[in-house]
């Protein structure tokens, strides 16, 4: 059985990581190359990065803050925000980073999943998705849920199962779920979300949004998530990486316990992954 991922996620803005809650009122929670230093140590799986200013603004990503996180990491590093290409992609992958997710521009032009896999890999494709509720109760999970894209400011149309289930024929090696509703509000995860994700697709399902303790990453992966994330829950020093894995493996979820610790990997960034 392959193990559950535990993963902080670092939502930068001009250099510092920010936190708020629904992609709004956003607050200064650290120094990104400190907090991924920080999460490793504590047993972090992996370190995600993503620029939530970039597609609003319309630029790329900046890469010092990925050159800096790099810089401190022997674990995996995912980058997103402000990807529309393959140059945009590989600047990422040339800066450190060793996937990177995209949502914004793979929306508005499919197709980049596959340019981007046939380049560098589907294992270097992960598709963030972002979705809300909506609808009829009784419609059914697939139709429950559509994709947002501009950092939850611009609705789609799209149903997130159907979306999900495209983009991983597409070439995508995975999907980042993060339910907008949840986001920063510390309710638990959309495990309702989750499960539709996790039935549509042959490939890893990260869930985000909405986490405030241990039992809601727990839920996360019973719902079908191969993979959690959070940020809050580790900026604020509530809960440890360290105390969630040990409460995942309390309750039978295998995890990379901190007693089992490999030395940390060198970096996966070259660009042909």
């Amino acid at each position: 059985m392959l193990t559950a991922r535990v993963i902080p996620c670092l939502d930068v803005q001009d250099a510092r990581v920010v936190k708020g809650v629904r992609f709004a009122g956003l607050r200064d929670a650290g120094d990104p190359a400190g907090l991924a230093a920080r999460y490793q140590d504590e047993g972090a799986d992996e370190v995600v990065v993503l620029d939530v200013a970039a597609t609003p603004r319309g630029r790329a990503h900046q890469l010092g803050t990925v050159r800096a996180v790099r810089s401190v990491l022997g674990i995996p590093l995912t980058v997103g925000g402000g990807v529309r290409s393959r140059a945009d992609a590989r600047a990422l992958l040339e800066a450190g980073a060793d996937r990177v997710a995209v949502n914004t521009a793979a929306v508005r032009r499919p197709e980049l999943l596959t340019e981007l896999a046939d380049e560098f890999g589907v294992q270097c494709v992960v598709l963030a998705l972002d979705a809300r509720a909506v609808g009829d109760p009784r419609a059914g999970a697939a139709g429950r849920h559509e994709v947002l894209i501009r950092s939850g400011g611009e609705a789609t149309g799209l149903g997130a199962a159907p979306w999900a289930a495209r983009a991983a024929r597409l070439g995508a090696g995975e999907i980042l779920v993060t339910s907008h509703d949840r986001d920063g509000t510390r309710s638990g995860y959309d495990l309702e979300l989750i499960a539709a994700v996790a039935r549509a697709v042959p490939v890893p399902v990260v869930a985000s949004g909405g986490a405030a303790h241990p039992e809601h990453l727990l839920a996360a992966l019973r719902a079908g998530a191969d993979a959690v994330l959070a940020a809050s829950i580790f900026h604020d020093a509530e809960h440890s990486i360290h105390a969630v894995k040990e409460h995942l493996h309390a309750h039978g979820v295998p995890v990379r316990r901190a007693d089992r610790l490999l030395r940390p990997i060198p970096p996966m960034h070259d660009v042909s992954c």
